[in-house]
């Protein structure tokens, strides 16, 4: 990890919605960012009220309170990387691009269309904002198969459709496309894909018994923003990221009536 010359970790912002049952949104995000060394800073987009069973509620902050946050963070302290998570509407879409346009830092999209209960977190109207607005800010875009299809139409049934989802989501802009595979149900291993367009790399992990799985995208976004602020390669940075999350799938814990949440600290216990 380099600190820089004052000493301090790199910094990394993430710009996403609460969680107040801790296992997604802002709150899994900043435990990653602390699990793998960086300083982790914040701009909330929404509040939810959230469990193990699903989302019950969701109020959106106004447009001037996530520009506030942003340029407070940004304009002073300054940052290494952007993760953007839960954005909920068009116009919040459409400032989070307009803010991540001058900002110079890599910057990975994370494009919530659902929760892992099904609660929609993307309205529908929203969707030509991500496409036309995010995606082309995007060091790195990761959506998961569900994602890929609501965004694209593109529909991935085994492994090899993969690569038509990745082409379909560059196409939208972003440098590098990471089409994350746990959601296909054939075969013993969890397979990702990440590719310019050019290079391909293929992350495969056993594919573990847990159903408490609650905040993998989010994770594995955070844990790819941080590698890159750094000063990880692309190709680097989501390898990385992909063994932590592994790791974090495989120590999940129950908490609840649902599903539980992955486990941010699992390097940490015994």
């Amino acid at each position: 990890m380099s600190a820089g010359d004052s000493g301090r970790p790199p910094l990394v912002l993430t710009v996403a919605g609460s969680d107040s049952g801790g296992g997604a949104g802002i709150q899994a995000d900043l435990k990653t960012m602390l699990a793998l060394g960086v300083h982790g800073m914040s701009v909330l987009t929404a509040v939810t009220a959230q469990n193990s069973r699903g989302v019950q509620g969701v109020w959106e902050l106004p447009v001037e309170a996530v520009r506030a946050q942003y340029r407070s963070v940004v304009d002073d302290i300054g940052v290494q990387a952007v993760k953007t998570g839960m954005l909920a509407t068009a116009p919040l879409v459409e400032t989070v691009a307009q803010l991540l346009a001058d900002t110079g830092a890599p910057v990975v999209v994370d494009p919530l269309g659902v929760s892992k209960h099904g609660d929609p977190l993307l309205a529908a109207s929203a969707l030509d904002a991500v496409r036309t607005e995010l995606l082309p800010r995007a060091t790195v875009a990761t959506p998961n198969l569900d994602e890929v299809t609501q965004l694209t139409g593109v529909r991935v049934a085994r492994e090899d459709d993969m690569r038509a989802a990745a082409e379909a989501v560059l196409a939208y802009g972003p440098a590098w496309a990471l089409i994350k595979g746990g959601h296909l149900s054939t075969g013993g291993e969890a397979v990702d894909l990440l590719t310019d367009g050019e290079e391909e790399h293929w992350f495969r992990a056993p594919r573990l018994d847990n159903r408490h799985t609650h905040g993998t995208g989010c994770t594995l976004a955070s844990a790819v923003a941080s590698g890159l602020a750094k000063g990880r390669t692309v190709p680097e940075a989501v390898r990385e990221a992909k063994e932590y999350v592994t790791g974090a799938i495989g120590a999940g814990f129950a908490l609840g009536g649902g599903i539980g949440p992955v486990d941010h600290g699992w390097r940490f216990r015994d």
